[in-house]
């Protein structure tokens, strides 16, 4: 198995980008098709925990739009063999005291790559 093949990490990178972004504008379709359209899909969030992607998409089309712009740091994306990854941030956001954190799992499918497990917490911001 080789890790981070160039090729493979590249595409997982602008996979990983494209959720950023998407998560900044609130854009719920990009969300919602970048998340695996299955029951075995997971996302642990600040205060939810969401088994499904019905639950995962219902909770995205709830979310209020403002408030979701954040600076990152940190962030890792490792790529094992051909389909599978992992992508792990840090994030601020403007005004919090807190640092938040964020992991995907990202399996490439049939419609390219998609998150399987997601999970955010945040911890208090510490110097």
């Amino acid at each position: 198995m080789e890790i981070n093949k160039p090729e493979v990490l590249a595409e997982v990178t602008q996979a990983f980008w494209r959720y950023e972004q998407a998560l900044d504008r609130n854009d719920v379709a990009v969300l919602n098709e970048l998340f695996w359209d299955s029951p075995h899909t997971l996302r642990y969030g600040i205060t939810e925990n969401l088994y499904g992607y019905p639950m995962i998409a219902a909770f995205r089309s709830s979310r209020p739009t403002p408030g979701h712009a954040r600076q990152l740091k940190n962030t890792v994306i490792t790529t094992f063999g051909q389909d599978y990854a992992t992508a792990n941030t840090e994030f601020h956001r403007p005004g919090s005291n807190k640092i938040g954190r964020m992991s995907h799992t990202w399996l490439r499918t049939d419609a390219g790559w998609r998150i399987v497990a997601a999970h955010v917490s945040h911890m208090e911001f510490q110097q």
